[in-house]
């Protein structure tokens, strides 16, 4: 689990750009498998699952970001 680790010490603008980066990879990918030229069928999970990741970090920040703001306005 190190690699989510080293995702939670990044800021917001940081995890945007890699998700970007990484949505492109996979659609790269998806091409790849489609011809038959995808040399290492793992990286797609890997992928897959580094994009979840993120997503679920940002959701999280955003939650806690929500239930502060509300929280001092109470």
């Amino acid at each position: 689990m190190a690699k989510f680790d080293d995702l939670r010490t990044r800021t917001d603008d940081e995890l945007s750009t890699e998700l970007g980066e990484l949505k492109r990879e996979q659609f790269n990918l998806r091409f790849q498998a489609a011809t038959n030229q995808l040399e290492k069928p793992s990286r797609v999970r890997e992928v897959r699952r580094t994009i979840a990741q993120i997503r679920t970090l940002q959701n999280e920040r955003a939650r806690d970001a929500h239930q502060s703001g509300a929280s001092a306005k109470a």
